[in-house]
């Protein structure tokens, strides 16, 4: 029997409303222009003084694809036009000599991740180039991670084979759903047979691990249409898993308006029922339930992670490297350091504009104060561990717990009343049931929240 077998969909109904996915805490609506290029430059200089050995991730955002995949929330350019994508790497390499000139030459990347876009509509000459670039101006641990999200769609072994000579040893690949009918109403036909020729390359060339990206919520899915994908997935058995809740936001992206039908979105309840049934198969398929949309088997690095609870949150999701210094190159890259967040410029022109005058590409971010730090922490636990040791906080943050949250305790109560929050002497522990609302629970601790839901809607559904 699951765990979540007796999860009440009514409960759950109630709690499913606009909020964060709390990748940063502050979250990036909050960043603002008066942080700019200078600012990010300071506390650069100041991460380096503070630990010059302190460890790095790296991400690179390469914005490029083919073709619009209509569920895409990300920062994106839809070209076929060759010349633009090789112009946007020879900016690139501009803007990775700015930084790495900055950054104490003893730290060491620990984690490096390409994301997009589409990473691989690069050819594998491109892709090699860009690695090789990255590692003579970068020094790498031994036992760097590195994930690259990969399309499998025009995808060749030989790309694979440039990845895995580029030094990378994960990789990340869309599916969303294997129905047909799904496929054609997002724009991302992708037969399966594709995804598994993919899967089989990446274990042929000795990746490490595979990480399988899903959608519920999407045009004409169903419980019983998602049940058969479900089947197919534990069959692959990929490392991985992320069951995403799809974000629709029409007031925030126009192809959503443009292109999607709502009336043949499933309803909240089905929607409901899918996340149900898919923690409940995955978990009695042996997989472990992380937290919110991520599984792994049992003996993944975040798997053992969340059991020892040394799990972290980053712009990339769950993570097993807390305690790094993230800097994200490319245009819309966020940077996160300990005491403050840059984010690039958004668009394309901007980007080249800051990059090609010898500034960094800043375009927004935010400098942390005591009560972020604090707030930060404890979102990040709650996140993290499905519960909260007060004692561990007060002594980090030299404060009295419940006088300092009195509020947040206030709106934590509607939790503990419908049994999803049990409270302890030390600390308090989010139920199985819980777990599927740790973004409503985490709300109670943001201090910035109720300003941004008031300025103009920016999130899409909890649940």
């Amino acid at each position: 029997m699951s765990a979540f077998d007796d999860v009440d969909i009514d409960l759950l109904r109630r709690y499913s409303e606009p909020g964060p996915r709390y990748t940063s805490y502050p979250t990036a609506p909050v960043f603002t222009e008066d942080f700019g290029a200078d600012d990010f430059e300071a506390e650069i200089r100041r991460s380096n003084e503070r630990d010059p050995t302190r460890p790095l991730s790296l991400y690179f955002h390469l914005p490029f694809c083919d073709t619009l995949c209509y569920f895409c929330g990300c920062t994106m350019i839809a070209t076929r036009r060759p010349e633009k994508k090789e112009r946007y790497l020879d900016v690139l390499e501009r803007e990775i000599d700015r930084v790495a000139a900055m950054i104490d030459p003893r730290r060491r990347v620990v984690q490096l991740h390409w994301g997009g876009g589409t990473p691989t509509d690069y050819a594998p000459d491109q892709i090699r180039r860009l690695a090789a670039y990255i590692r003579e101006r970068f020094r790498f641990a031994d036992d760097a991670e590195c994930s690259c999200e990969i399309d499998p769609r025009g995808l060749t072994r030989e790309h694979m084979e440039a990845l895995r000579d580029g030094g990378f040893n994960r990789v990340s690949m869309g599916v969303q759903d294997f129905d047909p009918r799904v496929q054609e109403a997002v724009n991302r036909v992708q037969p399966e047979d594709v995804t598994r020729r993919v899967i089989e390359w990446s274990r042929e060339l000795g990746f490490r691990s595979v990480n399988l990206d899903f959608i519920y919520g999407l045009p004409h899915q169903s419980a019983a249409t998602f049940g058969t994908t479900l089947e197919k997935i534990i069959e692959l058995r990929p490392e991985r898993i992320a069951v995403f809740n799809f974000a629709y936001v029409p007031w925030l992206k126009k192809h959503h308006r443009q292109l999607i039908d709502p009336d043949a979105l499933p309803g909240p309840d089905e929607r409901l029922a899918i996340l149900k049934m898919t923690i409940e198969r995955l978990c009695r398929a042996g997989y472990v339930y992380i937290g919110m949309d991520h599984f792994a088997l049992p003996d993944d690095e975040l798997a053992v992670a969340f059991r020892t609870k040394t799990l972290h949150r980053n712009f990339q999701g769950y993570s097993t490297h807390a305690g790094c210094d993230l800097y994200g190159l490319g245009m819309s890259a966020i940077s996160q350091l300990d005491d403050a967040y840059a984010q690039n410029h958004k668009e394309l022109a901007a980007y080249y504009e800051a990059v090609e005058s010898g500034r960094l590409a800043t375009r927004c971010g935010w400098r942390l104060d005591d009560d972020d730090r604090l707030r930060r922490d404890v979102i990040m636990r709650i996140m993290c561990d499905s519960a909260l040791e007060i004692p561990d906080i007060e002594a980090r943050h030299g404060i009295d717990f419940r006088a300092y949250f009195a509020d947040a305790i206030e709106r934590m109560q509607r939790f503990v009343d419908d049994g999803l929050v049990t409270w302890r002497d030390d600390g308090f522990d989010v139920s199985e049931a819980g777990r599927l609302v740790i973004r409503n629970i985490a709300m109670c601790f943001d201090r910035h929240l109720e300003r941004l839901r008031r300025d103009r809607p920016l999130f899409s559904k909890t649940v």
